[in-house]
């Protein structure tokens, strides 16, 4: 829930976490009080298409960088058409942006689309805290009229929890629509919109492929009738144990043979219909600098993530499945978590990051390629 008014940096405004836990500080954005999960991104630049992130959907966003919003906001980045956090949290804004792409302000653009924030707070402070403490349940609540401590962390405390969440159809396109290939068309691949960001299709069409980006309720038949050389699933928000629905296309997809790749919630999704578990983290992988190791290659990559879930796969042997033999073919290098799955049998793998590189480093960018190697293979 969020409500707002246009409000002024001198505004106050209370952070409370679902353990007590209070930060005082400014208004930020617009004015008003809002509920989510509160978690923290290390990524330095891009906070345009993180905030654009439809992945973000229900969370409050903690920026460990002191200085957000120096670039402004431009008409070229955004990764949807609206900003999909919950709430922002940042240390020092911009008080004057500087970029000649930039035509207003991040404060002008929080406050124009109603996304209530907090500014001024320790946010080293409170990353250290959720670090320890784990991602939680989090209100933004400013104005003059503030509620007591104990009114604002039962309110709170009220709030679903992420686990459990099916949020991907909420972020979802209701309609099917089509990314034209750049050039000369080469392949046709059906995109199943979990929550997908705009420069995924776009990273596929600079490659010749014509993407069909399809609802999170499209079923098998509606995948197939595109007559698609591969399919994608997407990134998405919410608990992948709820994502019974996308599960089950997947399955159609992996038992007709058709190449498949999956990025962040998508490779949550194989590893359910591979039949492994998933689990949420303690307090997620969020960022543009993340350390990921192909383990396929031996090559390391700097990547850019946003999950507060994984998937639970032996990390050194060979998994038998339904669909044939599986490995972890990439894992993150700072805690062991599965990055990446590939089955040895079939034409199918994915990774549980972002290789479209919005925001963030181009290391991954052979993953698309990747795909299409596995078109043109079946396809000979």
């Amino acid at each position: 829930m969020t409500t707002s008014t246009r409000g002024a940096s001198r505004t106050p405004a209370v952070l409370v976490l679902e353990d007590g836990r209070t930060f005082r500080g400014r208004a930020y954005g617009a004015v008003g009080v809002t509920f989510g999960e509160a978690v923290f991104s290390t990524g330095m630049t891009g906070y345009q298409e993180t905030l654009t992130d439809p992945s973000y959907h229900r969370q409050v966003v903690v920026m460990t960088a002191p200085h957000v919003g120096n670039t402004g906001v431009n008409d070229e980045d955004p990764e949807s058409k609206r900003i999909w956090v919950a709430g922002y949290v940042v240390r020092d804004p911009a008080r004057v942006p500087s970029n000649w792409r930039s035509r207003r302000s991040l404060d002008d653009e929080l406050r124009h689309q109603g996304v209530v924030g907090i500014s001024g707070i320790d946010t080293r402070a409170l990353t250290r805290h959720l670090r320890e403490r784990g991602a939680m349940r989090v209100g933004i609540f400013s104005g003059n009229a503030l509620p007591d401590e104990g009114t604002m962390l039962a309110e709170v405390r009220q709030v679903p929890e992420m686990k459990g969440a099916d949020l991907s159809a909420e972020v979802a396109t209701k309609e099917a629509y089509v990314v034209p290939a750049i050039g000369e068309k080469k392949f046709t691949v059906a995109a199943v919109d979990l929550g997908i960001k705009g420069m995924t299709p776009h990273r596929m069409a600079e490659r010749g492929i014509e993407v069909h980006v399809l609802p999170a309720t499209a079923t098998a038949e509606d995948v197939f009738a595109v007559e698609p050389d591969g399919v994608f699933f997407s990134n998405g928000p919410g608990d992948p144990a709820t994502a019974d629905h996308p599960v089950s296309v997947m399955r159609a997809v992996l038992e007709r043979g058709t190449p498949l790749f999956g990025i962040c919630f998508g490779n949550q999704i194989l590893g359910r219909a591979l039949g492994f578990g998933t689990y949420k983290l303690k307090y997620g992988h969020r960022g543009i600098n993340q350390p990921v190791q192909d383990r396929t290659t031996g090559k390391v990559e700097v990547t850019a993530h946003n999950h507060g879930f994984a998937v639970d796969a032996p990390l050194d042997q060979v998994s038998e499945t339904p669909y044939g033999r599986a490995e972890v073919s990439h894992v993150c290098l700072n805690d062991n978590v599965v990055e990446g799955l590939q089955l040895l049998d079939r034409p199918a793998f994915s990774v549980q990051y972002h290789p479209e590189a919005a925001a963030g480093p181009h290391d991954a960018a052979y993953l698309f390629d990747r795909f299409v190697s596995l078109m043109e293979g079946q396809r000979a």
